[in-house]
């Protein structure tokens, strides 16, 4: 769901660029050693999934599973998925580096929403419900996505409207296709490594 160059006013790419970089800051900072494989892991997973995209106006439909990587990996979902944008922009010009704070806040910062909000579900409950749960944090994360791109174009101009609607309702499919997609991964970690739930849970 990249935004690309152009497209946005400087005060909405100025402020990404900030909210983004405190995120990044604070994921860091919460980063342990035992995680980094994790996230490095779901950072290359977001990279993979979201090259497959149809541009849509200013923005663009595909993959995302932020909310899996908020889920597994709390505030460092921001460095993660930082760094998926960062190298699709040098690599494939997907976004773009100017935009590079506020597609990183309009992705992670749901990712982190959808953690804090459903994340100790998924931790106390059973595999099963975990899933449950983390399927509908799945869901989640994209519909708050598509509202933060909607906003940021919104906030840019009145002629960015329609496209910002365009955009939440072009990803009503995704939203139903990444619960279902997190809610199995979700279940599948449960059962091999549910320590990663109650490291990051342990956190918030």
């Amino acid at each position: 769901m990249h935004i690309v160059d152009g497209a946005l006013s400087n005060p909405v790419v100025i402020g990404g660029a900030v909210l983004a970089a405190g995120g990044i800051a604070l994921g860091l900072k919460q980063m342990t050693l035992e995680r980094i494989p994790a996230t490095g892991m779901l950072s290359a997973c977001f990279f993979v999934a979201s090259l497959i995209h149809v541009p849509i106006g200013p923005s663009s439909v595909h993959l995302i599973l932020n909310g899996l990587a908020g889920m597994i990996l709390g505030w460092a979902a921001f460095p993660a998925l930082f760094v998926g944008l960062l190298l699709q922009a040098v690599f494939f010009g997907f976004g773009g580096l100017t935009v590079l704070g506020i597609n990183t806040l309009n992705i992670a910062g749901p990712a982190v929403l959808a953690w804090l909000l459903f994340g100790r579900m998924v931790e106390r409950g059973t595999p099963k419900s975990g899933a449950v749960w983390a399927g509908i944090g799945g869901a989640f994360a994209v519909a708050a996505t598509t509202i933060f791109v909607a906003l940021s174009l919104a906030l840019t101009g009145d002629a960015f409207l329609p496209a910002a609607k365009l955009v939440f309702f072009a990803h009503l499919p995704i939203m139903v296709i990444e619960g279902l997609l997190t809610g199995a991964a979700v279940y599948l970690v449960s059962k091999i490594r549910p320590d990663l739930f109650t490291t990051v849970t342990g956190q918030a």
